[in-house]
Parts: C-alpha cells; structure tokens; sequence
C-alpha cells in the first residue's frame, strides 16, 4: 500500500470524513470545557468512546507510564488522534470492499 492510497483510505471517502468530524468535534469541545470550564468532569468520555477499543489500550499503557497518576493532556489528546486516524483507515478500508463488493454484485444492462 502506498501512501496515497493510506490517504485516501484515512480521509478521502465519505465513512471517513464523518467519523474524523465526530473525532474531532469531541476532542474539541472536551478541550475547551478541559482549559476553560470549571469541572470538566467526564467530558472526555466521549472521545474516548468514539475511538474505543484501541484508545483504551493506549490509555492503558500512558496510565503504566506515568503510573498512579493521571497522563498529561497532551498525550491523551496525542492517543485520540492517533486511534481516530488508525479506524478512520481501517474504515475507509472497509467502505472500499464494501464499495467493490456491491459493483460486482450488481447486474450490467442486459442486452437480449
């Protein structure tokens, strides 16, 4: 796989384009309410579950890092990015055989 086709599979297809505006809506909002609320209480929750699995497995392992304590904000912010952008490729992948699996399926004019 070449770079292009990598770009095209994380950002240019419309499965992609919806889940990353998600992705970065949330991370945006539990940002602002993180630097400028009071409490931002679970507002990063939702981050959190638009890239789950993955983003609980990398939070597992920032959490071994920095033991007790929390990870700072930029490494969780860092791991939501890099999740959304690793299933936004897996499904743009999974839009493109979607995509092909129905072009094969569907019948040419029938000419008799």
């Amino acid at each position: 796989m070449n770079e292009r086709t990598l770009i095209r599979l994380t950002f240019a297809n419309p499965a992609s384009a919806v889940y990353l505006t998600l992705v970065a809506g949330a991370i945006a909002v539990a940002t602002g309410i993180s630097l400028f609320g009071q409490d931002p209480g679970f507002v990063w929750i939702w981050p959190t579950l638009f890239t789950a699995p993955s983003s609980f497995a990398a939070t597992a392992v920032g959490m071994l890092l920095w033991g007790a304590s929390k990870p700072p904000l930029w490494f969780s912010v860092g791991v939501l990015v890099a999740c959304a952008l690793v299933q936004s490729a897996a499904l743009g992948a999974a839009w493109e055989a979607f995509r092909r699996g129905r072009r094969r399926s569907v019948p040419g004019p029938r000419h008799g």
